[in-house]
């Protein structure tokens, strides 16, 4: 009780990153009448409001004239020449377009009413403008030393299921970006787990509930923009960090019994080290992470209780020794001054070892009556190589960029399968090896306008992945006969997109088209008896997007948007072979799954004041052909039931909420930030039919739950140049297709020292101080209900040192 007060407390109590905005204003001087290039002509940008200069130029030999990093404001643009008329223009810019060409200007000796253009002032904060939200990990003290899934762990509308994967606003259907691209590391449109990527090097993360039509169709929820760091010095310059921690320092349930039981007081250690060399024309940059560690990514509880009176209750801890390193290196070579390019590599590889002992109990007699035992080694690498090009023309934003990556990926993954019970003695050998290949070919254009932005661009991306799985039976097998050995996934996109921006004094207008033509295929081995057949199809889909923003005036803004996107399935939600790790609760794929489509609308209003900001929302998503998994009873086996976990579209559901983030400066030392993201799933009844291992019908019944997420963040600025930040976030009890996931709860802590002139920092942190937030869900299948509960690793203390040079 007295943590759950302690949670409450601090959810009535974060850091807010003030980032401010900057304009770059261009434009050509020229004569009225004449059409004369007129160079050395003076501009000045005044305040609107006081008429004080604030800076200047001088066009140049061909009449041109920039001026950059301007503060958003409100300003009159006076462009004033010997032997001319002064002309005056007011530029004005909610913050949409970052880039304002000014075009022709031209002037003569005759007074002229000139039209007018304006830019308005914004101060913009941690959640600064209405299409993205943005964090910096500079701030983030509490979750220091950890991985992007820490990072992102207080953030607002951010959540994550048990694999670590982000859910934005209820959803797990995001796409991860890592510096606005999709990368092996994260996922190509189905995104990976974020738990085992240091945070280390990273410099901010964007969250875009409402992208435009510029990115990829892909993720309804929303997009995660992961921007890495780059520095700007010239030299030699870099960093060390080292990171040392401990996990799963106690335990929210007791283990079965079992020798092995599950890991805990597990160490982690994470060493970073980085160089960057800049010269005039050329930067050369290696960037380097490792994380060496003993950890309990799942410690899956499962109680089992069947309609005829069986109650089985069992625990498959995840115990694993893990190294990965992840090493990136490249060259930024500027040929000209309108023409530069970057070539990059980067080489990502993990290897882990897992075992477990699983016991399975009886809860009638409380006798142990199975013992299974298994081990798993795994090796993933990705190697990805890039280059990208961009010529900027003589106007000042109007670009054009050409790209192209190609990556190679590699899993290998081996499970040893021991049982030794009454229920059956045999052992079994899986082994599952993948070879990936992706290939992206893109190109965009960018024009600023007077007034906006237009923005054009085409993709094209080629994957093919070829699985081979390899089996090698034991006595009473506990595979599945007839699988076959081998399954090629393969999808090629090609995608074109238009964008256009509007920016006047008192509206903005973005509207934007992306068509995408898909092509997939899946092909399975013909000794397969689960799916009478491969599977291909193509579709072509367009996919809208709108916003429009009201500007009421200088503090408040009211936004509008409208999407529509899709989520395809990946190979892993398609893949035929079966996991073991739980003989007794399998998941597998399905060969047959298609994509979900959803609509969403949203409006959004921001209100600034001097020491903060009031961000709120309501949105609301139709999702059509929805997929996840669905649990159902397999009673193939004679000695004992399975319980299947499989992979199924699932008809319509909708979601509805409210999200709102708060941030105040409540003293000069002590900053806040609150959040709340309050939402409601409506889940559809459907009925539907499961093809493996054998034919029969699943049924999802019609539910209707509201659910919220609420945290908080208070920062603290202490003498000798220590700050501290300690968080508290709650989870509510939320419904899911069969079932509910309970609520839970953290907080954490966390301490940041600078020193060495603040070359050097020290940080401390703990997260999950009372270890409340593993995942619990309650599951009401055909003939059976359920507890899950995921006790993984999520209490961590960390110690951690950083040094720039």
């Amino acid at each position: 009780m007295l943590k759950h007060i302690f949670t409450t407390i601090l959810l009535l109590l974060s850091v807010v990153a003030f980032s401010q905005k900057t304009i770059t204003i261009t434009g050509q001087i020229v004569d009225k009448e004449t059409l004369e290039i007129l160079p050395f002509v003076s501009i000045s940008v005044n305040k609107e409001t006081s008429n004080t200069i604030v800076t200047g130029a001088i066009s140049d030999d061909n009449g041109r004239f920039e001026i950059k990093n301007l503060a958003t404001g409100t300003y009159i643009v006076v462009v004033s020449y010997l032997g001319y008329q002064t002309e005056k223009r007011k530029v004005s810019s909610g913050g949409l377009n970052p880039i304002f060409d000014l075009g022709k200007i031209e002037i003569n000796t005759t007074a002229e009413s000139l039209d007018e253009i304006t830019i308005e002032a914004k101060r913009a904060t941690i959640n600064a403008a209405l299409d993205k939200k943005t964090f910096s990990l500079t701030e983030n003290i509490a979750q220091s030393g950890g991985s992007v899934m820490d990072a992102m762990k207080t953030m607002p509308g951010v959540a994550f299921d048990q694999d670590g994967k982000v859910i934005l606003r209820g959803s797990d259907k995001v796409v991860v970006l890592i510096d606005g691209k999709q990368s092996s590391i994260t996922g190509f449109g189905n995104q990976k787990g974020l738990s085992n990527i240091p945070a280390s090097n990273i410099e901010r993360i964007e969250i875009i509930n409402n992208p435009s039509a510029k990115y990829d169709a892909n993720g309804f929820a929303g997009i995660v923009n992961i921007i890495y760091k780059k520095e700007k010095q010239t030299g030699l310059n870099g960093d060390v960090g080292l990171s040392f921690g401990l996990g799963a320092l106690s335990k929210r349930k007791a283990d079965t019994p079992t020798d092995l039981g599950s890991y805990d007081v597990n160490p982690k250690l994470i060493p970073s080290l980085n160089f960057n060399y800049r010269t005039k024309k050329l930067n050369y940059f290696l960037q380097s992470e490792f994380i060496l560690q003993e950890a309990l990514p799942n410690n899956e509880f499962t109680t089992r209780n069947y309609d005829d009176g069986r109650n089985i209750s069992s625990q498959v801890p995840e115990n694993r020794r893990q190294f990965r390193s992840i090493i990136t290196g490249g060259m930024d070579w500027e040929i000209t001054e309108n023409d530069a390019i970057t070539i990059a590599a980067m080489y990502d590889r993990e290897k882990h070892i897992d075992t477990s002992q699983v016991a399975f109990i009886d809860l009638n007699n409380k006798v142990r009556n199975r013992l299974y035992t298994w081990k798993e080694e795994e090796v993933t690498s990705y190697i990805n190589a890039s280059i990208n090009y961009k010529h900027n023309f003589e106007q000042v934003g109007h670009s054009l960029s050409a790209n192209a990556q190609y990556t190679r990926g590699l899993e290998d993954e081996s499970y040893f399968l021991n049982d030794s019970s009454a229920v059956r003695i045999g052992r079994d050998m899986t082994n599952i090896r993948a070879i990936e290949h992706t290939t992206s070919l893109s190109s965009d254009y960018t024009k600023a306008l007077s007034n906006g932005k237009l923005e054009l661009g085409l993709k094209a991306r080629f994957r093919n992945l070829p699985v081979e799985y390899t089996i090698n039976r034991g006595n009473e097998s506990i595979i599945y006969p007839d699988l076959g050995d081998f399954s090629t996934w393969k999808e090629n996109l090609y995608a074109f997109y238009g964008n256009y921006i509007l920016e006047k004094e008192r509206f903005d207008v973005e509207a934007g088209l992306r068509a995408e033509q898909t092509d997939v295929s899946y092909e399975l081995d013909p000794v397969n008896a689960y799916y009478a057949s491969n599977d291909a199809y193509d579709y072509f889909e367009l996919f809208p997007s709108v916003r429009f923003t009201f500007k009421m005036n200088d503090n408040n803004k009211l936004s509008v948007f409208y999407n529509r996107r899709i989520d395809r399935p990946g190979e892993p939600e398609l893949r035929v072979f079966p996991k073991y790790d739980d003989p007794e609760l399998l998941k597998v794929g399905n060969p047959y799954l298609r994509p979900q489509f959803t609509n969403s609308v949203e409006a959004a209003h921001r209100y600034n004041w001097g020491s903060g900001s009031l961000f709120s929302a309501v949105y609301y998503r139709q999702i059509s052909g929805a997929y996840q998994r669905v649990f159902s009873i397999d009673t193939s086996n004679p000695d004992y039931d399975i319980v299947n976990r499989i992979y199924e579209n699932t008809g319509e559901s909708t979601n509805a909420g409210i999200e709102i983030l708060f941030s105040q400066d409540l003293t000069e030392n002590w900053k806040l930030i609150a959040s709340t993201n309050i939402y409601q799933n409506n889940i559809k009844a459907f009925q539907g039919t499961l093809l493996f291992p054998f034919v029969r019908a699943f049924s999802i019944e019609k539910t209707s739950d509201t659910a919220g997420d609420f945290k908080i963040t208070n920062s603290f600025t202490l003498p000798l140049a220590i700050e501290a930040q300690v968080t508290g976030l709650y989870y509510s009890k939320r419904n899911m297709p069969q079932g509910d996931q309970l609520a839970r709860s953290s907080v954490d802590f966390g301490l940041k020292k600078s020193m060495w002139d603040k070359k050097g920092e020290i940080t401390l942190s703990a997260s999950d101080l009372f270890n409340q937030f593993g995942l619990r869900q309650q599951i009401k299948g055909e003939g059976f209900t359920a507890l899950y509960e995921n006790n993984f690793e999520t209490q961590i203390i960390r110690l951690g040192m950083k040094y720039k040079f």
